[in-house]
């Protein structure tokens, strides 16, 4: 397994890009640079560039409803050429609350737009004339529509690699399904080794089975907080309000992804219950509604012996890049620590 953490911005993000440096010279593989409502995550993948040599940089994600898809192609081919190939396009769909409440866009066809994306980007980073006729994107502008001055384009500048890594951040079936069959890598939010192949086995074999054979085999990345020693158990309270919020408040009744992922892996009660709370202003009490087994499961928190079998858990699973997010006095020492564990594995 690789291993890889999230660019961390708690005490600001050149401090947070110092600290991976560090993290890169104790074995960190990849780097994920978040955009929500924030800074963009391109500025920071640009400057991570800079400042490192080895580590991988990856979007963790990019919206696909912020961008036009050959502007995504154009930005991680950029990212790429200031690496020296590090580059990583994570794309994903964000949710309504976000495309809609803050970008003004409509919140449509997240499945369909992935595809037609993933399809355009390799397109222009083989340098091709970019010509696409789908549901969302239709390149050039149609006949009839428009100027009438558009006209097929390629990339002026020669990407450093044609073939730029895409992962997509997925947990429906429908949308796991086309992640298996489309892209280089998947991510998915709140993985539970012991039971992803009962929630997603299907989906991935489904897509499996259309996958190009020119795709190398698809990259699964998963983790959690982790923290070892004595007493390391506690610090899994730290996802505890950010699991309240996923599951409660990204969506409505019905149409919230997370929620439905909680349902499938045996806590439909209390994901009712979390929700309930949450859309009712009670976020407090809907975090204290998150079942501990969970926490514990989507984890790596506890003694070294512990940290150990949920590192083997997760390989053997299918995970290829740990992700993780150290809690501690020197976050570096982990990064150092978990990567000797991982090549012992």
């Amino acid at each position: 397994m690789k291993l890889s953490t999230s660019l961390n911005y708690a005490g600001g993000f050149k401090q947070g890009t110092d600290q991976v440096v560090e993290m890169e010279k104790a074995g960190l593989d990849m780097v994920w640079v978040a955009e929500a409502y924030s800074f963009d995550a391109v500025s920071s993948m640009g400057y991570l560039a800079a400042k490192t040599s080895t580590v991988e940089i990856a979007a963790g994600i990019l919206p696909i409803y912020t961008r036009t898809p050959t502007l995504i192609a154009m930005t991680a081919a950029g990212i790429d050429a200031l690496s020296d190939g590090r580059c990583i396009l994570g794309l994903g769909a964000s949710g309504p609350q976000v495309i809609e409440g803050f970008h003004g866009v409509v919140y449509d066809r997240p499945l369909g737009r992935t595809r037609e994306i993933i399809d355009v980007c390799r397109q222009v980073w083989r340098r091709e004339k970019v010509e696409h006729s789908g549901v969302s994107y239709q390149i050039p502008v149609p006949a009839g529509q428009g100027s009438g001055l558009g006209k097929p384009l390629k990339l002026i500048n020669h990407p450093v690699r044609s073939e730029i890594p895409i992962y997509v951040a997925s947990l429906g079936p429908k949308n796991v399904e086309m992640t298996a069959e489309k892209a280089d890598g998947w991510l998915p939010l709140f993985y539970l080794p012991e039971r992803a192949q009962d929630v997603w086995g299907k989906d991935l074999a489904a897509g499996a089975a259309k996958r190009d054979d020119e795709l190398a085999p698809m990259d699964v990345v998963a983790g959690g907080l982790l923290a070892v020693g004595e007493g390391a158990e506690a610090m899994r309270e730290y996802s505890r309000p950010m699991v309240a919020l996923y599951v409660g408040g990204m969506g409505a009744k019905g149409k919230n992804f997370y929620n439905d992922l909680i349902c499938r892996y045996g806590f439909e009660a209390e994901a009712e219950a979390i929700q309930d709370l949450y859309l009712q202003g009670k976020k407090d009490e809907a975090a204290q509604m998150v079942p501990d087994a969970l926490l514990e499961a989507t984890s790596l928190c506890g003694s070294e012996g512990y940290v150990k079998e949920r590192l083997a858990a997760y390989q053997e699973s299918g995970v290829t890049v740990l992700n993780i997010t150290p809690i501690g006095k020197d976050p570096v020492k982990m990064i150092e620590q978990v990567k000797g564990w991982i090549e012992d594995l």
